[in-house]
């Protein structure tokens, strides 16, 4: 009998064996399974590390560049203001000589038209000639420059033009307010005033 038990303990056993090594097998599996789940979920957080980091990057030299640009362009700006400012300066400056030159001329002027006037009532025609040439060829020159004389006589008297020396009584009332004679002529430069018509003004 006791035999026979232990007969049927081992077939038991037997029976309950496979089912053992099935769930052995089935628990491996599951292993298996959470393994690769796990490795895939490091896999995906490792990408989303890497892609963070490569978009923090990115927008780190996006940053950079977008300065650099500004830098650059800010620097431009400067340079064009500087060179337009050197331009401005440079044409001032030849300006300015060139009407200090010019009104260093105006007396020579001045003294051609005295020739001139004096010269009216001679009769050395010789003497006429050449004065006039010498006068128009130098007035032609400083028109050439942008020299302009200031039409003043019969004009209404203009503080930006004239220069009232002294007021002397109209001989008509059309004449009252207005230049009736030039003592000294005026010149415009370049359309500004380089030296102000010396004028008798009408009262």
């Amino acid at each position: 009998m006791k035999d026979m038990a232990t007969d049927k303990e081992i077939k038991e056993e037997q029976a309950q064996q496979p089912d053992n090594e099935q769930k052995s097998c089935e628990c491996e599996q599951a292993q298996n399974v959470d393994c690769k789940q796990d490795k895939k979920k490091d896999r995906k957080a490792a990408k989303a590390a890497e892609k963070s980091a490569d978009a923090k990057k990115i927008q780190e030299l996006t940053d950079k560049l977008s300065k650099e640009h500004d830098d650059y362009l800010r620097l431009m700006a400067e340079f064009e203001t500087f060179r337009r400012r050197s331009a401005e300066d440079r044409l001032a400056l030849i300006s300015t000589a060139s009407a200090d030159t010019i009104k260093g001329l105006l007396p020579v002027l001045d003294d051609c038209q005295r020739a001139l006037q004096i010269l009216e009532s001679s009769s050395d025609e010789a003497a006429k000639e050449g004065t006039s040439l010498i006068y128009n060829k130098l007035m032609d020159y400083l028109k050439s420059k942008g020299l302009e004389v200031i039409d003043a006589k019969g004009k209404v008297f203009d503080t930006d033009f004239h220069e009232a020396v002294t007021q002397f009584p109209a001989p008509c009332e059309d004449l009252k307010g207005k230049v009736i004679d030039v003592v000294q002529t005026g010149y415009l430069l370049g359309g500004k005033v380089l030296r102000y018509a010396k004028v008798v003004v009408g009262a």
